[in-house]
């Protein structure tokens, strides 16, 4: 039986969500759509092809008139605590969007509000859900070239023509680092199998930037386990753009691994490469590597997750109480920007 489920927030990226991502899960079934926009629901309705009597301007108003199991929070992130402690609250289980929350503290809210209600939050971390990131967490988990010291990551993306007037992008806080980063910090404590334990960040916007706050910055973070990575990321670089999960060089005992992905079109990983070198005695020596076969890729892999988790009643792969450790470090990165300082990536872990 598939998982009935009310999804909040249908413009703009959520109108994204409704089209190309909650149709490809058959263990998920939409059974409303709310918007607080009402231009934002006729849009999103039309586009997706929504019947009307689904339509609700209140998740409030949905969960009355409707039978549902679960809910899709996919709104902007100011809103994703209210609207998850609610639906929670309505003995919903919550799938929300990253980031988690605007804070951990606030996060931490999100939590105590399931764990009274006995029910499942997961935060959809959908760059997991592709065949070259998970093909590198089992290599690095297996020790494939022995153990892993220094890793290196670039994201360079061109997001900056825009007229300043109007573009909410520009606008946002820390748009690298909560905006674009979340999902590059989620993705360091995946392959590597630790949890960040500190972070230096060091901005280096270019004169030539129009965004307000930190769109282009270095990073240092340290892991539990030992690593070191070394981030690179710009939303405003002139350079050869990589892809969306970044260029990731994996620095191992016997070898490197190389890998990237997430640069083909919505739900598709053509895009997705890795590469393996082994050290020997007359240079790298390449050797094969068969990706692991991922069912559903990016947020319909997050939708059906969650869709198997709730049924089976386990705790999911990014579940919010596993998640908030990513938001930490998005949190304690943001603080070294202000501080200047190494800070430590803390989230109630005891």
């Amino acid at each position: 039986m598939a998982l009935r489920l009310i999804h909040v927030g249908i413009g703009g990226w959520g109108g994204d969500w409704a089209v190309n991502a909650v149709p490809r899960v058959p263990t998920i079934e939409r059974v409303a759509a709310v918007d607080a926009d009402p231009a934002a629901l006729a849009k999103g309705r039309k586009r997706a092809g929504i019947p009307e009597e689904q339509c609700f301007t209140s998740l409030g108003e949905a969960m009355d008139k409707v039978s549902a199991d679960a809910v899709l929070v996919t709104a902007t992130v100011g809103a994703h605590v209210p609207l998850a402690v609610e639906a929670l609250h309505a003995g919903k289980h919550v799938l929300v969007e990253k980031p988690f929350a605007p804070t951990v503290a606030e996060a931490h809210e999100v939590l105590a509000a399931a764990d009274e209600a006995g029910r499942t939050v997961m935060v959809s971390q959908n760059y997991r859900f592709f065949p070259a990131a998970r093909t590198a967490a089992r290599l690095v988990a297996d020790q494939a070239l022995g153990r892993l010291g220094t890793v290196h990551i670039d994201f360079r993306k061109w997001a900056n023509s825009a007229p300043e007037a109007g573009h909410r992008h520009y606008r946002l806080v820390h748009p690298l680092l909560y905006d674009m980063a979340i999902h590059h910090f989620d993705l360091m404590r995946m392959v590597l199998g630790q949890e960040p334990v500190s972070v230096y960040t060091q901005v280096s916007d270019p004169p030539w930037s129009r965004f307000k706050e930190e769109a282009s910055a270095v990073l240092t973070v340290t892991f539990d386990g030992g690593s070191v990575v070394s981030y690179r990321g710009s939303w405003v670089s002139s350079g050869e753009p990589t892809a969306w999960s970044g260029a990731w060089h994996l620095e191992c005992e016997d070898g490197e691994i190389y890998w990237t992905g997430r640069d083909g079109p919505a739900g598709s990983a053509e895009g997705d490469d890795i590469r393996v070198t082994r050290r020997g005695d007359e240079g790298p020596v390449a050797e094969p590597v068969t990706m692991l076969d991922v069912p559903y890729i990016g947020r319909a892999g997050s939708l059906a997750e969650f869709a198997r988790a709730v049924e089976a009643g386990e705790e999911p792969e990014s579940s919010g109480r596993r998640n908030v450790a990513s938001l930490a470090l998005a949190e304690a990165a943001a603080r070294s920007v202000v501080s200047g300082q190494v800070e430590k990536v803390t989230w109630g872990q005891d």
